[in-house]
């Protein structure tokens, strides 16, 4: 069942047990896929692990933890038609990849798929998977799944083409939330993105993890990508709808700080999105508010 359609991309530092059992289970695949890891500066021996245990792994070593735009350097190594992305955590399930593949084949209008996450070790489906089986966002008839306004890296492939055309990852964003701007690129760039329950990503949530951190950034980014590509109104509203709603601690602080100061950049970049894709964005606010599983109070 070997499939050369698809490419895995990796990003890891410093989780070499989670990296080996995770490139343990895509080497397990039928699909057999190409798998390209980058190590963003590791230093608990992931490197040589990765070279012992899985000698036909791509390593790519930066030399500094570059967080997300590690995949955009993967990607650039990439000569499939399609990548999928999966964490140091998680592994796709046995012919999800040619899954993913034979929708993209049959719809050239979709620029990525998500599938359904569960999460290890009792396989239980990720709270945002009901969130994305129940989207709001408009869709036209032909769509094979559930529209999306965004979509989760650890659980989805795209277009390689498609990926290189939007930019890839912001170079700013670094980790938390960080799909959001890409997706809402590549919406701009005419592409629809999609959800398919009949596909399967497994997540076994690492320990070694800074979650405030994480919140922090997740906080930032929303942020920026807001005044980044939405309407000042809309931008405004998501603000305001933030401040009131995040927790009032020091990484909430932090984020807005961050975000404040970053101003210049941010309306130097900015780019407000075609109105067709700003109607898909706002059909998902009343969702977002009332998300548990997109919360920044955890």
């Amino acid at each position: 069942m070997t499939d050369t359609r698809t490419t895995v991309v990796v990003i890891t530092h410093n989780r070499r047990p989670e990296l080996l059992r995770t490139l343990d289970h895509l080497a397990a695949l039928p699909e057999k896929p190409p798998v390209i890891v980058t190590d963003n500066a590791s230093t608990d021996g992931t490197a040589s692990a990765v070279a012992r245990h899985h000698p036909r792994v791509r390593l790519l070593r930066p030399g500094r933890n570059l967080g997300a735009v590690g995949r955009n350097l993967a990607v650039r190594q990439v000569r499939t038609p399609y990548v999928a992305f999966c964490d140091d955590d998680s592994w796709w399930a046995p012919g999800s990849l040619s899954g993913a593949a034979d929708l993209l084949d049959r719809h050239p209008a979709v620029g990525s798929v998500t599938a359904r996450i569960l999460v290890e070790p009792d396989g239980t489906e990720d709270p945002i998977v009901e969130e994305l089986r129940d989207s709001p966002v408009p869709r036209p008839d032909w769509l094979p799944g559930p529209a999306l306004g965004s979509f989760l890296a650890a659980a989805t492939v795209l277009r390689t083409d498609a990926f290189r055309a939007a930019g890839g990852f912001h170079p700013r964003l670094w980790l938390g939330g960080e799909e959001e701007l890409l997706a809402a690129d590549l919406a701009a760039d005419g592409w629809w993105l999609t959800y398919a329950d009949h596909l399967t990503i497994h997540h076994h949530p690492s320990a070694v993890r800074d979650s405030t951190l994480r919140r922090a950034h997740g906080i930032r980014n929303t942020l920026w990508f807001t005044w980044l590509r939405r309407p000042a109104g809309p931008a405004l509203r998501r603000t305001l709808h933030l401040a009131r709603t995040v927790p009032r601690d020091l990484a909430s602080l932090r984020a807005f700080a961050e975000a404040t100061a970053a101003l210049p950049w941010v309306l130097r970049e900015r780019r407000v999105l075609p109105p067709q894709v700003e109607a898909r964005l706002r059909a998902l606010e009343p969702a977002q508010r009332g998300s548990t599983a997109r919360s920044y109070t955890g």
